[in-house]
């Protein structure tokens, strides 16, 4: 069974923009080796942030969505989740990971997401250390 994985928009962000150990883990996501959920609220976000960050067309923003849709599937949490006060928005990550019983939640916020080290059953890694966790189960 392939482990159930979130990934924070930030991996998103990092893999489209820079590349990096963030490009690598959107490459294990296309190659099936784990099933990735997001939700709209979480592509909403990208589309935003990518937008407003990094100046990007609609055109371009609407291709990277489609892409994202091809490989995770999206769902529609029907739990809120409020565990980060500080910045409500990061509980979006939260609620697709409780609701699908995730194994892994992957990001890149050293503030918020990553300092809780888990969330329900599903532990929180960076990118990195993602990487050598998947290459060590094959």
């Amino acid at each position: 069974m392939l482990p159930k994985v979130v990934f924070d928009t930030n991996i998103f962000i990092s893999a489209i923009i820079f590349g990096g150990n963030p490009r690598i883990c959107l490459e294990i996501a296309k190659e099936g080796r784990i099933e990735l959920f997001t939700s709209k609220e979480l592509l909403l976000e990208l589309s935003e942030k990518l937008h407003k960050k990094f100046q990007w067309n609609d055109e371009d923003i609407k291709d990277v969505i489609v892409g994202i849709s091809r490989f995770a599937k999206i769902i529609k949490p029907l739990e809120k989740v409020n565990k980060i006060k500080i910045d409500p928005t990061d509980n979006r990550v939260l609620e697709v990971a409780k609701w699908i019983k995730a194994d892994l939640i992957i990001s890149g916020d050293k503030r918020h997401i990553l300092p809780l080290k888990r969330f329900g059953k599903a532990r929180i890694l960076t990118a990195a250390e993602f990487i050598i966790e998947v290459k060590l189960q094959n």
